[in-house]
């Protein structure tokens, strides 16, 4: 990146060099050898209307080998060429020669000989011994000479590229004295009429020329209007297009600007650099040093706007949300187009609904102080939804309304499966917790004899839904809200996070999992085996079915299955409506007015009834709908009914 100090160089630099380009001519007449122009090329006049550049040979148009021609079009600007280079480009039609009756006689072969020296050492007009004097007497002598005739067309030829030269370098006064020279010789008025045009305009443009330089020594560019540098060379250009000083003088202009926007870099103004930017691509769209310095600037930019972002990933990285924010806005400040802004994006989002992680992403937390980890838990996307049930929708209950919205704008995660039997005896081990069904005794399980739930003093968490001993993977189930809100408290120490009991709310939003039809898979009878379900075709040990059922569903279960036997919902959640029935944190209410619409649970201090959610193996189609909601008193253990657990992100 500049420092201030460079840039205020370059602008004093700048503003010399403008008097500089106004001097040029000078100094290619006087001190050709800056110009990699050998001096032994170059010959300086001892008196007026000599010519200075002496050719190697006669010129003869047309005759140019394609090495010469490399040499004629190549390098740099025509101003800055050898005369004779200069004289090759000229699109002057050459004088037509006489037909030549006789061969020169040796007196005109002399003057010519003589001619061709003098034309050799640039001596070309001005007494009787200048090539033009001599090419004239050989004429006097022998009208018809071709040679002599060619070669006086070669001088008007030579004399014409350097007026031309030296009109475009701004020298006049060398210009005139060979027009004047030009002039004396035949047959040369078609010459001299253009030629006498570009004395005129150059006359004309040279006091706008050096007030401009002046104009860019005092930084008076491209401001204020009607009194800047640039104004003025754009008029040169309108009177003189082929004016170099004024080509120049634009370029150096767009120099000083664009020294402006490095100066704005320097200082990290962006937007100040690419102002000054806009303000110099018009001035010459082309240039390469525009091109140059807005890589430099793009450079910088990026360079600058990465490492900004790069601030903003470790706020990010530290938990310092705001700063990371504020940081990731001033990098696209500078640099809208960085690479990684969007990706970063997201992550911050993520950081911010999901503490870093993603809607979907799946995990379990290790414990802090002992051997284990939670269940596994899967992140639900944030949203809103209608939760309740329609007015329209067959089935309603006034418990199910009214309809309502509510907006979930934390993300949270939710236990991919009901707690199982393992995992809570993992809990009751650690901790020396007595649940209720041990502590209180009993249970409420399927009595296969009866087809009805039945109270069992023996029956325990350890046992299934018929009061068998039950297995590992099989969802908990002969709990209490107590003994589900007991484990939470157990794994919130054990890990250092935050786990509880879902939300009624958080629950049916996870369940709909997006849907809003009456079931998370549809409308009616599942067409394949999404949970486990009272379906008609079920069958009991003994032969027993269902009195109300999903008409020709069957699943292969009466009674629990074991976790994760069926197809997850849109959220990748296993068993939300079917399996078993589970607790919320809510406390029971008749309805929904006045419920909370951010998705927290409604509970009321010292509530002995809580919410149930979900359909369990043994709900009717009524009760598997995802709006159905029931209460229990919180005392109640039953084979139908399980838990799983939020973790707070």
């Amino acid at each position: 990146m500049p420092s201030k100090e460079t840039v205020q160089r370059q602008r004093a630099f700048g503003g010399a060099l403008g008097v500089l380009v106004l001097a040029f001519g000078l100094t290619y007449h006087f001190f050709p050898e800056l110009f990699h122009v050998s001096p032994e090329e170059v010959a300086h006049p001892s008196t007026p209307g000599v010519g200075r550049t002496a050719p190697s040979a006669p010129i003869r148009p047309n005759t140019a080998v394609p090495s010469e021609l490399d040499e004629i079009y190549a390098g740099p600007p025509l101003t800055l060429a050898p005369t004779a280079v200069i004289a090759a480009r000229l699109s002057r039609k050459p004088a037509a020669l006489p037909e030549q009756l006789s061969a020169d006689p040796p007196e005109v072969k002399a003057l010519l000989d003589s001619a061709g020296k003098a034309y050799q050492a640039g001596h070309m007009v001005g007494d009787k011994n200048s090539a033009a004097d001599l090419y004239q007497q050989a004429l006097k002598l022998k009208p018809d000479s071709r040679a002599a005739a060619q070669g006086l067309d070669q001088v008007r030829t030579h004399l014409i590229a350097q007026i031309t030269q030296d009109i475009a370098v701004g020298d006049s006064g060398s210009a005139s004295t060979l027009l004047d020279n030009l002039k004396a010789l035949p047959n040369t008025a078609n010459d001299v009429a253009p030629l006498e045009g570009s004395m005129k305009t150059l006359l004309q443009v040279r006091p706008m020329l050096a007030q401009a330089a002046t104009l860019l020594q005092q930084e008076k560019v491209d401001k204020p209007a009607g009194d800047n540098a640039l104004e003025l060379y754009r008029q040169v250009q309108k009177l003189d297009p082929q004016n170099a000083v004024a080509a120049q003088g634009i370029l150096q202009v767009q120099r000083v600007v664009l020294d402006h926007a490095l100066a704005a870099v320097a200082q990290n103004d962006f937007a100040g650099a690419e102002q000054s930017m806009t303000e110099a691509t018009p001035i010459q769209p082309d240039s390469p040093q525009l091109r140059d310095v807005r890589n430099q600037i793009d450079g910088i930019r990026q360079q600058r706007a990465a490492n900004i972002l790069a601030q903003a990933r470790s706020a990010l990285d530290g938990g310092n949300l705001d700063l990371a924010k504020q940081l990731a806005g001033q990098a696209q400040s500078i640099s809208p187009q960085l690479a990684g802004l969007d990706e970063f994006e997201v992550r911050l989002t993520n950081a911010r609904l999901y503490s870093s992680f993603k809607p979907g992403q799946v995990f379990t937390d290790r414990f802090v102080d002992m051997n284990g980890q939670s269940p596994t838990m899967v992140v639900v996307p944030t949203g809103k939804f209608m939760m309740g049930a329609p007015d329209d929708e067959p089935g309603r209950t006034d418990s199910q309304a009214p309809q309502h919205e509510v907006d979930l704008s934390k993300g949270y995660a939710l236990s991919q499966t009901d707690i199982t039997v393992a995992q809570f005896r993992e809990f009751v081990r650690a901790s020396g917790y007595k649940p209720e069904s041990v502590a209180q005794g009993g249970a409420s399980v399927y009595d296969e004899r009866t087809g009805v739930m039945r109270d069992v003093s023996n029956a325990t968490w350890e046992d299934d839904y018929a009061g068998h001993s039950a297995t590992d993977n099989l969802p908990v189930v002969n709990i209490s809200w107590s003994d589900a809100h007991a484990y939470v408290q157990w794994l919130s120490q054990r890990t250092g996070k935050k786990f509880r009991l879902p939300s009624e709310a958080e629950f049916e939003y996870a369940l709909r999992a997006g849907s809003t039809t009456r079931y998370w898979w549809g409308s009616g009878t599942p067409k394949s085996k999404v949970e486990n379900l009272t379906g008609s075709a079920d069958r009991s040990p003994s032969g027993r079915r269902w009195s109300h059922a999903f008409e020709g569903y069957g699943d292969g279960y009466w009674g629990p299955a074991s976790v994760m036997s069926f197809a997850p919902n849109g959220f990748g959640l296993y068993d939300m409506d079917g399996n078993v029935s589970e607790w919320t944190e809510d406390c029971w209410h008749d309805n929904y007015v006045r419920a909370p619409v951010d998705g927290s649970a409604w509970v009321n201090p010292g509530c002995g009834t809580r919410v149930i959610r979900g359909g369990s193996w043994g709900s009717s189609p009524e009760q598997a709908n995802s709006a159905y909601r029931q209460g229990a008193d919180a005392s109640i253990r039953s084979g139908r009914v399980g838990f799983r657990i939020v973790r707070e992100l």
